[in-house]
């Protein structure tokens, strides 16, 4: 239960990647945390299964309704729909850039670094994604390299569904260990 009492968030909407969004909650839960989705609106948002549509996920609050000061973390899931829907929302994007802002753990797997890209997040860090946006996270100014995990003060990315242990389990530690608090300005 090391994260018992820590709050995090999951941003997604319809078209999440089902493994990519499942996963993460279900091992933060298993560490002790609070996890809740929020989405751009309420009810349901339908996940992206591999090759067709998968299961729906229930959303805990929308945008409107939560505040990026209650949550220590913000995991973003990938699939191409749900980052390539949430890059052109600006609530959403603000969210994001509030919690980086008040340095606190940005966790982004396979496709969803497009958000870091939108939210000026990803300029000079080290990244990885997805391999189909290695171009885009470069040209966005990042430092580009094909690991299972990269870390950049608190700014945690995967490139794939097969990454996701050690995504969770490095999302778990960087929030229990803190060392994201120390984060320069960018």
């Amino acid at each position: 239960m090391e994260l018992k009492g820590k709050k995090i968030a999951i941003l997604a909407t319809n078209g999440f990647e089902q493994s990519e969004l499942e996963v993460p909650r279900d091992r933060l839960k298993q560490a002790g945390a609070t996890v809740e989705i929020i989405s751009l609106s309420a009810g349901e948002i339908k996940g992206w299964d591999m090759k067709d549509w998968g299961r729906p996920v229930k959303v805990d609050k929308t945008l409107d309704q939560a505040s990026p000061s209650d949550y220590e973390a913000i995991v973003l899931p990938g699939g191409q729909i749900n980052p390539d829907l949430l890059r052109v929302e600006p609530k959403a994007l603000k969210f994001i850039k509030d919690i980086f802002d008040a340095k606190k753990v940005v966790a982004a797997v396979c496709h969803a670094p497009w958000l870091l890209i939108e939210t000026g997040i990803a300029k000079g860090r080290r990244m990885t994604s997805y391999k189909s946006i290695k171009t885009d996270v470069m040209n966005a100014g990042a430092k580009w390299e094909d690991s299972q995990v990269v870390v950049d003060q608190g700014v945690i990315t995967s490139r794939n569904p097969g990454d996701l242990e050690a995504f969770s389990k490095k999302i778990i530690e960087e929030i229990r260990e803190g060392r994201h608090t120390q984060r320069s300005a960018a």
